[in-house]
């Protein structure tokens, strides 16, 4: 296959500028890995000092050398890396991976340097890995390539790696080798100024020997791409990302309900959900599931059968899977009737099927076969613990054999004593079968592969577009802008709901009592009272709410004492009016929002509403455009959606008009990306619709404090 990465990830020929005779170098280390490992092509070292590295001769420049070189490794200071580029680029190398540190990680001038050094690569059409990286790897047998400077060369197998963290990839390389995940390649990418995760996906996207893709990143580099092509990878392969540096510093400074709430690391999760993209916490997590993704197929469904030779564990696995979102499978009497007649009285033929610590290899084997005949069951997990006189690997053995006969059923062993760990998992390995030392880990795995597999049913869907006043709307918005204002008054926000055609509540503005009293008799009593001015954003810090006023002498006094009180309590601000508005009670009071985070975009933001938002902080967020099954599956997400579907006989509410409204906040933000808040809480649902109460709007341009 090839591919614009070719010469990268499969050169014929690698130029190592700074070999090093010298051991405890990365400019020996590098060299001596290639050699060592056996690369499938001609290594030229590039040392001017140096007659021979290696064993092989060193040449004064890279244009010394004779014919072509796919790939340079360059590894001399920072300082010289630009002078190196250029040498590279007059030899008319496409590809140079970059080790060398000293740019934009250590600021100021390492900064300009990489920003120097992207000019040359660009001039000179070239590819670059790095800087600050420790190499690139495949183990394809027709390459065979360690062009790092870690000491460990993985088993082969299918799995592809990125790493945007050096030092953690040399200690990815060792567990790789430890726990037996076979690696097809493995990129340091580093500071990635030129390739990055997204030019990695599309083309192991395409490369038949991955079949797992595991990333490590600090840092998406273009969040909106990353979506589009992961979407599209995960449909073909599945990937699984550790995403470091969580944080909600950011939300501090937010006015909103949806900002507070939406922390960096909450955007994470809402676009690797939505790309079917597995995150793993840890990178022992990560590695968990890439022992499990890369061998086994995915479950049919959620439902577990456990076998082990030991209460305890049985328990622990069955916990870690129903918290996980698994199901310990209900087995049929014909399965447990088969069981009773193959274990003593004392054991458990319910699942988890306990056959007590007697168990034989031969019991595991068909105690295995007998609960993945059984049609309850989508998934087993085997679990031993070593009692005197069984071996670890006599009863991976069984494991191995038992699940041979079952080959569409996942199978995942736990082997929990260290005796005979080694040569029991290496017999599991051998046979696609991951083993795990702890029952958590095994449950986990299971779980992602699950959830996977429900991203995969579901049916590619593409985002509706609602017919809209789009240009009332931007009208409006350049309006406000040109005022200078960053926020909406009331009335305006309540206007470009309407033209999205988001269901509000009736309201008038009123500039004077009279006017409000007229108000209220179109709108039928009780009504509800509310401060509109530019100035006032939390307005019941202020007084700046009266609810359920019942009758016009009620009403008038209400609205004279907010005139009152806002003139006292915040002089300098400017009451543009107040709303008028029916009073509403009954229903569920939802949030519908989206705040917008300056590296990942807008987030959509759902959930239950009213006072208790950021009591229960029962949300779920998407990043648009929102489908409409993406848009039920953030109402059906939430703790509390028992309560939209009605409970106690209570009649639930309108779910889709609540799925229309997510979907059109999303096509308003697309639209007007000008846009940078949005507030509709409460969002009232009843059984016959739901409307908006309360509506605010931030654009770009002032802080979220403003």
């Amino acid at each position: 296959m090839v591919s614009p990465l070719s010469p990268l990830l499969s050169p014929r020929s690698i130029a190592v500028i700074g070999a090093s005779r010298r051991p405890g170098t990365v400019g020996y280390q590098v060299v001596d890995n290639l050699v060592r490992h056996g690369f499938q092509g001609p290594v030229y070292p590039v040392n001017p000092r140096a007659g021979f590295v290696h064993s092989l001769p060193a040449w004064r420049s890279v244009r010394d050398i004779p014919g072509e070189v796919d790939l340079a490794v360059i590894v001399v200071p920072g300082e010289r890396v630009l002078e190196v580029v250029d040498e590279c680029g007059t030899k008319g190398i496409p590809a140079v991976v970059v080790i060398s540190a000293g740019f934009r990680e250590v600021g100021g001038e390492g900064a300009r340097r990489e920003a120097q050094l992207m000019d040359r690569i660009r001039t000179h059409g070239m590819r670059l890995v790095g800087p600050n990286c420790m190499g690139v790897l495949n183990t394809d047998p027709s390459v065979q390539m360690n062009a790092t400077f870690a000491p460990t060369m993985p088993p082969a197998g299918p799995v592809s790696f990125l790493s945007q963290s050096g030092a953690l990839g040399v200690t990815i390389l060792d567990y790789a080798a430890e726990y037996g995940i076979g690696i097809r390649n493995f990129v340091s990418v580093g500071n990635k100024p030129d390739i990055s995760g997204n030019d990695l996906l599309e083309h192991w996207e395409t490369d038949p020997e991955t079949r797992v893709i595991l990333m490590y990143l600090e840092t998406f580099g273009n969040p909106r791409r990353f979506t589009r092509i992961a979407r599209r990878v995960a449909r073909k392969k599945p990937i699984v990302v550790v995403k470091s540096g969580r944080t909600v510093a950011g939300a501090r400074a937010a006015s909103s309900h949806t900002g507070s709430l939406a922390g960096a690391d909450v955007a994470v999760d809402a676009f690797l959900d939505q790309c079917g993209v597995m995150r793993a916490d840890t990178v022992e997590e990560l590695f968990d599931l890439a022992m499990a993704f890369g061998s086994l197929p995915i479950p049919r469904g959620p439902r577990v059968a456990i076998v082990t030779n030991a209460g305890g564990p049985g328990i622990i696995i069955a916990d870690a899977c129903e918290s996980r979102g698994l199901e310990v499978a209900d087995l049929t009497e014909e399965t447990m009737s088969r069981l009773a007649e193959l274990f003593p009285q004392e054991a458990s033929v319910r699942n988890p099927v306990d056959m007590i610590a007697t168990a034989t290899p031969e019991g595991y084997r068909l105690a295995l076969d007998l609960v993945m005949q059984d049609p309850n069951v989508d998934a087993a997990i085997a679990a031993f613990v070593p009692p005197l006189g069984i071996r670890q690997e006599d009863v991976a053995k069984a494991i191995v054999d038992a699940a041979a006969q079952h080959p569409d059923t996942p199978v995942l062993a736990v082997l929990m004593g260290k005796e005979g760990l080694p040569q029991g998992r290496s017999e599991l390995r051998a046979a696609g079968i991951p083993g795990y030392i702890f029952p958590e880990s095994a449950a986990r795995a299971l779980s992602a592969m699950h959830r996977y597999g429900r991203w995969l049913e579901r049916p590619v869907e593409a985002p509706v577009t609602f017919p809209v006043d789009e240009e009332a709307v931007t009208a409006l918005l350049r309006a406000v802008q040109e005022e200078g204002r960053e926020r909406l008054h009331e009335d305006e926000a309540y206007q470009v709901l309407e033209a999205y055609g988001i269901p509000v509540i009736p309201h008038r503005l009123a500039t004077t009592a009279q006017e409000a009293a007229a108000a209220a008799d179109e709108l039928g009593y009780p009504v509800v009272l509310k401060v509109v001015s530019p100035q006032i954003v939390h307005k019941t810090e202020v007084g700046g709410v009266r609810l359920d006023l019942r009758n016009e002498e009620e009403l008038r006094n209400a609205f004279h004492e907010m005139e009152t009180g806002l003139a006292q309590e915040r002089p300098e601000a400017e009451l543009r009016g107040i709303l008028v508005a029916p009073f509403r009670t009954g229903g569920r009071e939802l949030i519908v929002g989206l705040s917008t985070d300056p590296t990942y975009g807008p987030i959509i933001m759902f959930g239950l509403g009213g006072i208790y938002v950021e009591t229960f902080k029962d949300v779920a967020f998407r990043i648009p455009p929102v489908t409409g099954q993406e848009a039920h599956e953030m109402i059906r997400s939430i703790r509390s959606f028992p309560l939209l579907e009605g409970v106690r006989g209570e009649e639930g509410v309108e779910l889709e008009v609540i799925a229309q409204t997510i979907q059109r906040l999303s096509q308003l933000v697309q639209e007007h990306p000008v846009i940078q808040e949005v507030d509709v809480n409460p969002f009232l649902a009843t059984p016959e619709g739901a409307s908006a109460l309360d509506v605010r709007i931030r654009l770009e341009g002032g802080g979220p404090g403003e």
